[in-house]
């Protein structure tokens, strides 16, 4: 299976639902007039795409079909892909592509967080990159077996400490041993935290902050959110990036979830860079990010006139 059929069919349920509401909206008729914008924009704030992005594609597409006079609804859909990929941001490249680099990974429990960084280390080592892993998630002792479990998988070294330690002690072996091994990918594990208890994220704060004041590499941090939490996924994004300054996003399990429109409402909103999107279980369903293969996922054709 090719990477745009993989991604396609992770994103099957959340197409299969907006193609839902988009036919709805296509029975009354092809007729450009101000109920189809209105439910467009509509349709677009019920796949979880978020009213900004929402109201941006549609501003976009009721400004293109006026200055190329588009004749009917069909021709406007046929530019819903490009404008959906428009409204990612860019940018993040630097962050997982291949520069040295120190990764903090954060998130509430749940979200795949601790796989996903196993699942990186994998993908970093097989392409002969020095990694080094550090299991900062020192709350559940179940994380830092699953991390070492990761490690092994991918022939490296992992940097961990009895259960209850202090995670920024951790961070900050974790940079030493990176220096000695002259590690130039190091990926952080860090504990799930809610992002609506002002003491957590306040711990977290402070792990954040003794990796980007002890690092000599450069510093980057990626919130990983669930899909299926849909909305509330959003939320947890201004949160996390109000603390902690995000440098992008991962989102997981997207093959469960009729809730896809999601990576695009956080990535538009908070001007964050969606790096990986995770498809399914396997150890190779965590994909690189193309916004217009995921417009193209997420969307589907509507090629029905006539």
């Amino acid at each position: 299976m090719g990477l745009f059929d993989r991604i396609s069919e992770g994103l099957a349920r959340s197409r299969d639902r907006f193609k839902e509401q988009m036919n709805v909206l296509l029975d009354r008729g092809p007729d450009l007039d101000e109920e189809f914008w209105e439910d467009l924009e509509e349709t677009l704030v019920l796949s979880d795409i978020g009213g900004g992005a929402a109201s941006e594609i549609v501003e976009g597409l009721r400004d293109t079909a006026v200055r190329k006079a588009l004749p009917d609804a069909y021709a406007v859909l046929d530019l819903l892909n490009d404008r959906i990929a428009d409204a990612f941001a860019t940018g993040g490249g630097e962050v997982l592509s291949g520069g040295p680099a120190v990764v903090l990974f954060v998130g509430i429990n749940g979200t795949g967080k601790t796989t996903t960084v196993g699942k990186l280390a994998k993908e970093a080592a097989d392409k002969g990159r020095t990694v080094l892993l550090g299991s900062a998630d020192t709350f559940r002792a179940a994380a830092i077996e699953q991390l070492e479990e990761w490690a092994r998988r991918a022939g490296v070294e992992v940097v961990t400490r009895e259960r209850g330690s202090d995670p920024a002690s951790v961070c900050y072996d974790t940079l030493d041993r990176a220096e000695r091994k002259g590690a130039e990918l190091v990926l952080i594990d860090t504990a799930g935290r809610l992002h609506t208890s002002s003491d957590l994220m306040r711990e977290l704060e402070k792990v954040v902050g003794v990796v980007r004041k002890r690092s000599k590499l450069p510093v980057f941090t990626v919130l990983v959110i669930d899909a299926t939490t849909g909305q509330n996924g959003l939320q947890q994004a201004r949160e996390f990036d109000r603390a902690l300054d995000l440098d992008g996003v991962i989102v997981t399990k997207l093959d469960g979830t009729a809730k896809g429109g999601i990576a695009l409402a956080v990535s538009h909103e908070l001007e964050l860079p969606v790096l990986k999107i995770g498809v399914g279980e396997g150890l190779d369903d965590l994909k690189d990010f193309d916004a217009h293969d995921f417009a193209r996922a997420l969307v589907g054709d509507f090629d029905e006139r006539g």
